[in-house]
């Protein structure tokens, strides 16, 4: 039989610039290994970044917002399987997709929870901790509605998992936690790593554009570096990241070691190289893939609670802190102490093993697919929230998309 499946992405995947394109080409792969023929269409313009999916047997097809050609595109296509890169693009298309091929599995990538990253940006710039009540903004009402649309909407992170659970109440079937799926790493090449004393520098990373990270850049600049260089004034920040702009570049400095590097090739190499990754994520949410990066190189890091979050209990672990002092002080220990840095890389790799294993996720996602498969009608009519917010009269989306078509055909 012939499985086909239909990503919709919000834009071309990007492995090399970001968690969020390594994320869907682990979606990718999984849908490969079942066989699946895949087709990647995606409404947004592609730049020089973007992978070669034609030349992993994909086929990428440029689509339109607010056109009525994706209805024919999409029916013409008949998948099987419906993949939604982010909420966004199930607004966009998930009612056509709906009235085209209403047999087709719809499953959301949820990548992580906007709404939770938007309500902790607002709470960080107002000096505020995030309430329960900003977490009810207008963004959650759309991506909610969306997760509820869907037949199924992936997690990330089991935090946020939990709070889907618990304070949503959003019932579970219509949920999978499916996390990074990280290959196992063989003893052998665990001793491949370069060891301690063949390590150099500090390292940062991260997509510029993403304004968590560039966050974190500038509170390395402004308030930890200073501290870390004082102790230790020959070590280097080597900071790396896809579009880096003029604000970004102006925070060189070579004399404070301050390096902006720019593009990352391949983040393997200088992330093993590399002797601390520091993350000081300050807002945010998801999981954050350079820490997966930086564990599976053997690189220790430190980070903050909302940069761990979904990773590991921090509360017993001494290389987490949202303090600045204390941030700096971890920094120099890691860097200077062969012992406690070893140790800590044993833990991420263990971590790595015991929690985020792609064989077992992927394992659990091939069971939920087809019990899904085989049970599509029954399970769509236990969500009838889902159903209610497909009914046309609460669709503002759709009739907004049809006036926006009907104006640009005059």
């Amino acid at each position: 039989m012939n499985k086909k499946l239909l990503i919709i992405g919000f834009v071309w995947p990007e492995p090399k610039s970001s968690a969020a394109g390594t994320r869907m080409m682990q979606l990718i792969a999984f849908f490969k290994s079942q066989s699946y023929q895949i087709t990647f269409a995606s409404a947004c313009a592609k730049s020089d970044n973007a992978v070669d999916l034609v030349a992993l047997d994909i086929a990428p097809v440029a689509i339109e917002l607010n056109e009525s050609s994706f209805d024919t595109f999409v029916a013409t296509y008949d998948p099987d399987i419906v993949l939604y890169d982010r909420f966004m693009t199930e607004e966009q298309f998930g009612w056509r997709v709906s009235q085209s091929c209403p047999n087709a599995l719809t499953i959301l990538d949820t990548e992580d929870l906007h709404f939770l990253r938007r309500a902790r940006q607002k709470a960080f710039k107002q000096n505020a901790l995030v309430s329960q009540k900003a977490l009810y903004n207008d963004t959650a009402k759309r991506e909610i509605a969306s997760i509820y649309r869907c037949d199924l909407s992936l997690i990330i992170s089991s935090a946020e998992m939990e709070l889907l659970i618990t304070t949503f109440k959003i019932d579970e079937s219509v949920l999978l936690y499916l996390p990074y799926l990280i290959d196992t790493i063989s003893e052998e090449n665990i001793t491949r790593l370069p060891k301690f004393e063949n390590r150099h520098h500090f390292i940062s990373i991260g997509n510029f554009l993403h304004e968590p990270n560039f966050d974190a850049l500038k509170y390395l600049k402004d308030t930890l570096w200073d501290g870390i260089r004082k102790q230790l004034p020959n070590a280097q920040l080597h900071n790396y990241g896809a579009y880096a702009s003029q604000k970004v570049n102006q925070l060189h400095n070579e004399k404070e070691g301050f390096l902006i590097k720019g593009f990352a090739e391949d983040v393997n190499e200088v992330m093993r190289n590399a002797k601390v990754l520091l993350a000081p994520i300050r807002f945010g949410a998801g999981l954050k893939g350079k820490l997966f990066d930086a564990m599976q190189n053997g690189t220790p890091f430190v980070s903050t609670s909302i940069g761990v979050e979904g990773i590991f209990d921090y509360s017993n672990v001494d290389f987490v802190s949202d303090d600045p002092e204390s941030f700096i002080k971890h920094a120099v220990t890691l860097y200077q102490n062969s012992s406690i840095w070893t140790a800590q890389r044993h833990f991420g790799l263990e971590i790595l093993k015991t929690r985020f294993s792609k064989s077992e996720f992927e394992t659990l996602f091939l069971k939920r697919l087809e019990i899904l498969r085989e049970n599509l009608e029954e399970h769509r009519q236990t969500n009838f929230i889902g159903q209610l917010l497909q009914h046309h009269t609460l669709q503002s989306t759709k009739y907004m998309s049809k006036w926006i078509e009907a104006k640009n055909s005059k």
